[in-house]
């Protein structure tokens, strides 16, 4: 029984998707690119904050909810941006907070290409609160009315090229192979950070004065887990409404739309269809995506595209 209960947490919580992945997943990860590579900071002329709020699997009780904050931008003189993180990724009793801060250079490679590279320092909170389980067995001592909390150092690597029209990037998540130190974990095998490759690539496909089209693409890797792939498109009208399709693999078919509001503030909203086993319960998963951008403090290079 006690197998049982850790199991049935984890699967829900710690490696809560079908592809173990142990970092927060977003669908409007082009919206908010600095949370998942540092290199990004600096790499616009303004300081700009965005908020991503997911509601995954609506219908599910204890569903995972994740919840990121980042704020981001670069020196007024120098070729280098800093940028600062915090998430908290929650599924029933068990949660996951991080808060890290980040610093990217950037230079210039031919005329409007340039690459940075950025890395990003945190502390991560692992935490279980065992008095949210409900315990099959009653007497049952695994996780039972007990608060388990954990702090493990973590970082991550970023390498960003890119253009006016054209981007591409790699990251490395959790670079420390740390171990959470919940004793009921360690019996499992799955109590360690696995490292997480994320590489994306887009471009921008101007079709008229009013009308661009932009494909997007991640690729994740996590180890024993298969690649995973996010396919996007995106149709925007005169840089201020967007419209969208796209597709996570063996996951799900999502929606996506927005509003950028006189280039200060950014709406954005994507609903989720999976095609799992999951579709028999869930009605999908909602994310909301909020940002607002500030004061150039550096000349522009060239024209701004949403970002």
């Amino acid at each position: 029984m006690k197998k049982f209960s850790i199991y049935t947490l984890l699967v829900l919580g710690i490696i809560k998707n079908t592809l173990a992945q142990q970092t927060p997943m977003y669908t409007q990860y082009m919206l908010n690119d600095f949370a998942y590579n540092p290199a990004i900071a600096g790499t616009k002329e303004y300081y700009q904050a965005k908020s991503n709020n997911r509601y995954q699997w609506i219908g599910i009780v204890d569903a995972p909810r994740t919840y990121i904050l980042s704020v981001f931008g670069p020196h007024n003189r120098l070729d280098m941006g800093f940028g600062a993180i915090v998430f908290n990724d929650v599924t029933g009793p068990t949660s996951k907070t991080g808060i890290y801060g980040s610093y990217a250079y950037n230079v210039r490679v031919k005329d409007d290409l340039r690459f940075s590279s950025g890395l990003s320092l945190g502390l991560l909170q692992y935490k279980v609160d065992g008095s949210k389980i409900t315990l099959h067995q009653e007497g049952d001592p695994s996780l039972a009315h007990e608060l388990y909390v954990d702090y493990l150092p973590d970082a991550t690597l970023g390498l960003y090229l890119y253009a006016n029209k054209y981007s591409a990037g790699i990251s490395v998540a959790q670079l420390f192979p740390a171990k959470i130190k919940f004793k009921e974990l360690e019996h499992l095998g799955i109590n360690r950070l696995k490292q997480h490759i994320i590489a994306t690539g887009s471009y921008t496909f101007d079709v008229n004065d009013d009308f661009s089209i932009e494909p997007l693409l991640m690729m994740k890797f996590v180890s024993p887990a298969p690649v995973q792939l996010d396919l996007n498109v995106r149709v925007i009208y005169r840089s201020m409404l967007w419209g969208g399709l796209g597709l996570r693999t063996k996951d799900a078919l999502n929606i996506l739309v927005g509003y950028n509001y006189q280039d200060q503030l950014i709406f954005g909203y994507s609903y989720d269809i999976t095609f799992t086993e999951l579709r028999k319960y869930s009605s999908g998963t909602h994310e909301l995506m909020i940002g607002a951008r500030f004061n150039k403090i550096k000349q522009s290079r060239w024209r701004a595209k949403i970002d």
